[in-house]
């Protein structure tokens, strides 16, 4: 089993001078504290005017911070939107590039495509052609990724002509890609498409075992045919993460946070917006139904653990579920609502203390095993794959110069 971090960067209003600075800040401390426990990944997401809910709007910038202060956890675009209205392609593909060579290969890729009215009417992508139009694009990055020089593209989304897209990652072929999955159908098509699954979703274990029942069973068909250059067969499982040796202050600590993190998905998605007038918090906390007192009182009653809320012992339980259920990676939702840097600091020490290392100590073995179990269906999935042609070396166009000869300090034109 692996362990991933992930921000959203929220910020509940109101807003005080310094509290955007101050949560990047604080965000950054805290990736460098999970790389120097041992924590395996670090997500960032991207979003685009969800006041609130999530201030996650250049995770190339975070995530390069992150490669600078950090040593061996990997980073990763959880996710990018891929679109081309909302990056090109090819300047994606050239992030992508730098950000690998940065971070000494440590770059993890995720391909998204947003769901609100916010984002999408932001940029003018019209909802029903979204998957398709994040595929189109997550395909033609990998290809600009690898290909030398990219051949070029007439497509749905983009047209593009033929260049060399510097520079390339150090992984290869490529960073290994994901996509962003919120239910049964897009777990489905990340299979279908060789892309781990990054399940953004706070579903039970019976619920997980399903899903990875789908994901492997579709890995395994020949349903699936990879998108990228190679397959990248794992599926991580978002979840709360509060972590404390008294259980109800584990809940006092979290509780609010993740219930308003569940509230903001909903309310941006079915509710209308006002931009610069947002009032999710508010309307959250209006809407809220138990305090934390009586959902206390509650969980002593039933004697039931919350999702990722709880002691060590709790965490272990939960996780050990996660694992029987045949999910990869549990990536922990630390940063949610007003849930304070310092006890988000506790939570990750307390948990590579005492419950991180057995987890840790049995992946290796556990993950050759899974390798050596799909490299027959990982092999015949990319022998199904349509691969884009090389050009010839006559093929390769010439592009004129701008002009015949360079003129230095010549007057502009």
């Amino acid at each position: 089993m692996r362990f991933g971090i992930f921000y959203e960067h929220q910020l509940p209003k109101p807003w005080n001078e310094g509290d955007e600075a101050r949560l990047f800040h604080q965000a950054l401390d805290q990736v460098v504290l999970a790389d120097r426990l041992g924590y395996d990944y670090a997500w960032e997401v991207e979003h685009h005017f969800l006041e609130e809910y999530s201030h996650s709007s250049a995770p190339e910038v975070f995530l390069a911070a992150c490669a600078a202060l950090t040593k061996t956890i990997r980073l990763g675009h959880g996710i990018r939107q891929v679109i081309p209205n909302y990056n090109h392609p090819a300047r994606t593909a050239e992030g992508l590039g730098t950000l690998d060579i940065i971070s000494n290969g440590r770059l993890e890729f995720g391909i998204g495509e947003g769901a609100t009215r916010l984002e999408l009417g932001g940029f003018k992508i019209p909802a029903k052609e979204k998957r398709a139009l994040a595929l189109e694009a997550g395909r033609e990055i990998a290809n600009m990724m690898v290909m030398s020089p990219y051949p070029g593209y007439e497509g749905q989304g983009f047209s593009f002509p033929c260049r060399n897209i510097v520079p390339k990652p150090v992984q290869k072929p490529h960073p290994p890609m994901w996509m962003a999955c919120t239910n049964r159908d897009t777990i489905k098509v990340a299979a279908a498409n060789g892309l781990g699954a990054l399940a953004f979703s706070f579903v039970d274990p019976d619920e997980a075992r399903t899903w990875a029942e789908i994901y492997y069973g579709i890995i395994k068909s020949e349903d699936c045919v990879p998108l990228g250059h190679s397959v990248n067969a794992n599926m991580a499982m978002v979840s709360n993460f509060s972590v404390h040796a008294d259980r109800d202050e584990a809940i006092r600590r979290g509780q609010e946070g993740f219930e308003f993190f569940g509230y903001a998905v909903n309310a941006l998605v079915a509710h209308d917006a006002i931009p610069g007038r947002s009032s999710l918090f508010e309307d959250f906390q209006k809407s809220r139904a138990q305090s934390d007192e009586e959902i206390i009182g509650a969980r002593k009653l039933s004697q039931r653990n919350a999702n990722g809320i709880g002691t060590p012992d709790d965490i272990r339980e939960h996780i050990r579920a996660f694992q029987a259920a045949g999910v990869d990676q549990v990536i922990f939702l630390q940063q949610a609502g007003r849930n304070q840097h310092q006890h988000i600091c506790e939570s990750l020490e307390l948990f590579a203390a005492e419950v991180m290392g057995e987890f840790k100590a049995e992946a290796a073995t556990r993950e050759a095993r899974k390798a050596a179990e799909l490299a027959p269906f990982i092999a015949a999935a990319m022998a199904r794959k349509p691969w884009t042609p090389p050009l010839a070396e006559h093929e390769i166009p010439v592009v004129p110069a701008s002009r015949a000869r360079a003129q230095i300090n010549a007057p502009a034109s």
